[in-house]
């Protein structure tokens, strides 16, 4: 064997590893994108959103004719037609808006410090060399599996000894705590991705961690953020539970927490319509953030996952 051969083989062994995972890859779009497939995933989509649009159509259904019919029937002559006025009655008479206002005030700050606290730590787990790194990440990373439920009563006596009850600091730090262990995981793995020599580069030309962090990293660090921020967002604005437990008051109460009220307000009176127009108002801003965002939250979710 030449020494030329010797250089050619494993280019060879390159590209034949190459067209065989194009070939697969191939194969496996044409299995997705058969007939088929087609056929079942318009199946599986049309099952799974009829329950959420016979709850639409009803949202906009007079009350009177609610309790007696079913949502299909609205388009029939006799069904009734269709309303905003239930819109407008969840909104004022039970007043939903406060509740809407207080949502915001919980959701955003409940995104920006986890995303700030997680920017920090993995980069520190990522570029800062230190004894007992891995073993602490790791850690961090491990208390995903311990169960909210578990932690409710300790953090509710430590706000309250700490005399945070009754504020908005307890839904906010709960849910910065919630959300800690995925975001550092997150971020962590989308700043392993990024080439060593960049940074390395950027410590030749004098920056330090500051410098990096804020000039060399962030930019690049735009898809995890804006995935772990939707993935935050839906979770902080859909949670009953920790709005339920550290709320605290009447007047700090999430939206859903609102709707839940609902139940025991009108479930024995003759206003049960008004519960599927709740539900829309909760569910109109997450979705429209995951319909308008959706591209970065898949992204920032793949990152880390595929090595090239």
């Amino acid at each position: 064997m030449t020494a030329g051969e010797i250089f050619v083989e494993p280019v060879d062994r390159k590209e034949a590893r190459k067209n065989k995972a194009a070939m697969a890859a191939a194969e496996t779009a044409k299995r997705i994108s058969s007939p088929g497939a087609s056929i079942i995933a318009i199946i599986l989509a049309v099952l799974w959103t009829i329950p959420t649009f016979g709850l639409l159509v009803t949202s906009f259904r007079p009350g009177d004719v609610v309790p007696t019919s079913g949502w299909w029937t609205a388009f029939t002559a006799g069904g009734g037609g269709f309303t905003f006025n239930t819109y407008k009655e969840a909104w004022t008479t039970q007043a939903l808006g406060p509740n809407f206002l207080n949502s915001f005030v919980i959701t955003l700050p409940a995104i920006l410090i986890p995303i700030t606290l997680a920017l920090l730590a993995a980069y520190a787990f990522a570029w800062v060399d230190f004894r007992g790194r891995n073993f602490l990440f790791v850690a961090v990373f491990a208390l995903q599996i311990v169960p909210i439920q578990v932690t409710l009563l300790p953090l509710l006596k430590t706000y309250k000894w700490l005399g945070l009850d009754g504020s908005f600091w307890p839904v906010w730090l709960s849910h910065t705590i919630y959300g800690l262990p995925l975001a550092i995981f997150l971020m962590h793995n989308f700043m392993k991705e990024i080439p060593r020599e960049i940074v390395e580069a950027a410590r030749v030309d004098g920056a330090g961690h500051v410098k990096i962090f804020f000039k060399v990293l962030m930019p690049l660090l735009v898809p995890a953020i804006a995935a772990f921020g939707i993935f935050q967002f839906l979770w902080v604005w859909n949670d009953l539970l920790v709005g339920t437990v550290f709320s605290g008051s009447k007047n700090n109460a999430p939206l859903p927490l609102a709707v839940q009220q609902l139940i025991g307000n009108l479930g024995s009176g003759n206003r049960q319509y008004l519960l599927s127009a709740g539900a829309f108002i909760v569910m109109a801003v997450p979705l429209v953030i995951f319909l308008a965002l959706q591209r970065f939250f898949v992204r920032g979710l793949l990152a880390g996952g595929v090595k090239g």
